[in-house]
């Protein structure tokens, strides 16, 4: 009884704790988003097999209503926007995965390996970030749609070999600090090799930058992505946020913004947004210092 009024007290003292009420509550809001952010990538998994249509069927009525057989209804194609949203979501999200990933995977080696060797290899590819770092990305990847017309995969590749600059960057000025600690120096000592070192020291401790990383990359492709589409860069066959979003607008005098065009601009927010709570959630579970400050 004693224990149980005791628990009950130190509960009501919490209670009336500002601090204790107003951390509870972006506690309780991180956690939610985060639970939104699993359930929308699990959308992007499963997607199509969740479309009720096939999303190229221009069987249906044009510019039909939402109804029961169509939920969001049927654009000016005739085809049923649910599915074809579904389709889009599953592009975009991979899109922005394979030039997060190719970017990262990119950052992530220059940057060890100019901290590693240091001198004119460091110099050489720490100028060549800069010089990346002062071309906008978008123009590149403008006239290389426009152009060229490449796959999707292949623009992908482009904007990873762009976005590596940053990655790197905090890469190396992370790993020249750790470079020069005892354990590492330790091992040096012991005659571990340079490979043995980078891979078994110096990669794990920098676990947490790869996250933040990669969601950011990831992020910016994906809006990358919407924008070409939204231009009309991409082959018209190919489902994609933007393209939807581009569609849409041209009937903006129509009453179809809330089941047409609000959907593809919410899924894409909710997109980017949900790489991001997801990085900034794993990196507090990876990330020590972090477990400390939360």
């Amino acid at each position: 009884m004693q224990f149980g009024a005791a628990v009950v007290d130190n509960c009501k003292i919490l209670v009336n704790n500002p601090w204790f009420v107003v951390g509870a509550g972006l506690a309780l809001v991180l956690l939610a988003l985060v639970l939104l952010a699993l359930v929308l990538l699990a959308l992007v998994a499963l997607g199509p097999t969740l479309a009720p249509y096939d999303p190229h069927d221009i069987s249906f009525q044009p510019l039909s209503p939402p109804s029961a057989r169509h939920w969001l209804g049927v654009n000016d194609g005739g085809m049923d926007i649910l599915s074809e949203l579904l389709f889009g979501l599953r592009n975009t999200a991979v899109f922005g995965l394979a030039a997060g990933a190719l970017g990262l995977v990119l950052g992530v080696a220059i940057g060890l390996a100019s901290a590693w060797f240091g001198g004119w290899i460091d110099q050489f590819l720490m100028r060549s970030a800069d010089i990346l770092l002062a071309i906008p990305a978008i123009m590149i990847l403008v006239l290389a749609a426009a152009y060229f017309r490449p796959a999707p995969l292949t623009l992908a590749l482009v904007l990873a070999l762009l976005a590596w600059p940053t990655t790197a960057k905090a890469v190396r000025s992370q790993a020249l600090v750790h470079k020069y600690s005892l354990h590492v120096q330790a091992a040096r000592r012991m005659g571990a090799s340079g490979f043995y070192i980078l891979s078994r020291h110096l990669m794990p401790e920098l676990f947490p930058l790869y996250l933040i990383g990669f969601a950011a990359k990831t992020r910016m492709a994906m809006f990358m992505e919407a924008s070409l589409a939204f231009l009309g860069l991409f082959d018209p066959a190919r489902k994609s946020l933007g393209l939807t979003i581009s569609y849409a607008l041209q009937y903006y005098y129509l009453d179809v913004w809330w089941n047409w065009l609000l959907p593809p601009i919410a899924s894409l927010t909710l997109l980017i947004m949900a790489s991001t709570f997801l990085a900034v959630s794993l990196e507090q579970v990876f990330d020590p210092r972090l477990k400390e400050a939360f």
